[in-house]
């Protein structure tokens, strides 16, 4: 187990929760990072389609990188898996199972994350070297619909819910297995105030928190 992946278990026992930053830009990068980290989560990605992403995950690496893993997720390309490497980024987040995009991860030792539908998808993403998956869009489905599949998965892989997650149903997809949670517009969305994201991030924290 390399050194980022030995990082990443600890930041996920500490706060299985992965911040999804789309539409974030890099002004807004710095207050929103601080913000998200001093309320407690540790895993942080800036969508690829995002206003200038690659300046936006280089500030919350100098910024917060210290206390928390920083990365890119709608990562379609495995020029971009390089790209986020060479500023820094530890975390690759895919909203597919590419499987070049995951491997090319992997080699270089970092975390990767690519969602996936189907057990056959999910299959493929490990055999490529995938850290975890992140059924997407989880809101397309039921969380029976998860239960079923981790019957067939490997037990000690971490699964993540992406898609619709709030506080009030985070302990229903909790029971049915999800490892840990993808939160995208219902924590952050452009314009929203750090202030307000830092509300939110301690609401799904208290969620969490009333399940151990």
């Amino acid at each position: 187990m390399t050194e980022t992946h030995t990082r990443f278990d600890a930041a996920f026992t500490a706060a299985p929760l992965v911040a999804i930053l789309r539409g974030l830009t890099p002004a807004e990068a710095p207050a929103v990072g601080d913000a998200l980290v001093d309320a407690g989560f540790t895993l942080i990605e800036v969508p690829l389609n995002s206003p200038d992403p690659f300046d936006s995950i280089k500030l919350l690496i100098e910024r917060v990188g210290d206390r928390a893993m920083i990365g890119a997720g709608t990562v379609l390309t495995v020029e971009d898996v390089a790209r986020v490497h060479d500023i820094g980024g530890t975390l690759i987040v895919s909203p597919n199972v590419n499987t070049d995009v995951i491997a090319a991860t992997a080699a270089r030792g970092m975390i990767s994350m690519p969602g996936y539908f189907t057990p056959s998808e999910g299959f493929a993403a490990l055999a490529a070297g995938a850290t975890a998956l992140k059924l997407f869009p989880a809101d397309g489905t039921t969380p029976g619909y998860l239960k079923a599949q981790r019957a067939v998965l490997p037990k000690a892989l971490r699964m993540l819910a992406v898609g619709g997650i709030v506080p009030e149903n985070v302990a229903e997809w909790r029971a049915a297995g999800a490892d840990g949670f993808g939160l995208g517009s219902n924590l952050y969305r452009p314009g929203k105030s750090a202030d307000a994201v830092a509300a939110e991030a301690r609401r799904y924290l208290s969620a969490l928190k009333d399940l151990a």
